[in-house]
């Protein structure tokens, strides 16, 4: 009988985030040089080539964090359906932002799920606290991104919903 690594367990939890950002990717890969060049954004809108890597570490954080908290109550669990489901509930709409403004060009609708990820993130974080102060503090620059992503969608609804 083979037993997993120690290590795997981390390292499988820590990648599974980037799984839902790289088949976006090539969504957004897609749709950047025309239709998301084409759309009015604010002066304080990042350049492009600042999000790859700020998902990267968010992602990776975000993970990393959630391995903490499940290894913390010692696995898959009754006292780990809470945390570990609002993380996946979070992925999910994390994951489901893109196909929806990119690939529908859905502004607006995509600020709707940019809120409830932003909600959900809140909440994760919060149930996470009481567990792992680390995978808390490690959704810190997540909450701060969300907020900032928050904020440029709607601009960018706002500023665009007239546009055919």
């Amino acid at each position: 009988m083979e037993v997993v690594p120690a290590w795997a367990p981390a390292v499988g939890f820590t990648l599974l985030p980037h799984a839902g950002g790289f088949l976006g990717s090539s969504i957004t890969k897609r749709e950047i040089p025309v239709w998301y060049e084409a759309l009015q954004k604010p002066s304080w809108c990042p350049p492009n080539w600042v999000f790859a890597p700020v998902w990267g570490t968010l992602y990776t954080s975000m993970g990393y964090g959630s391995y903490l908290v499940w290894k913390e109550l010692g696995g898959f669990n009754e006292k780990s359906v809470v945390p570990l489901g609002l993380y996946a509930g979070n992925l999910a709409l994390n994951w489901a932002w893109t196909p929806i403004f990119f690939g529908a060009h859905k502004i607006g609708w995509g600020l709707v799920t940019l809120l409830l990820t932003t909600g959900t993130a809140t909440a994760m974080t919060a149930s996470w606290y009481n567990i792992n102060k680390t995978a808390a503090y490690l959704m810190v620059p997540y909450l701060a991104w969300l907020s900032l992503a928050s904020a440029l969608n709607y601009r960018i609804w706002k500023d665009n919903r007239n546009k055919k």
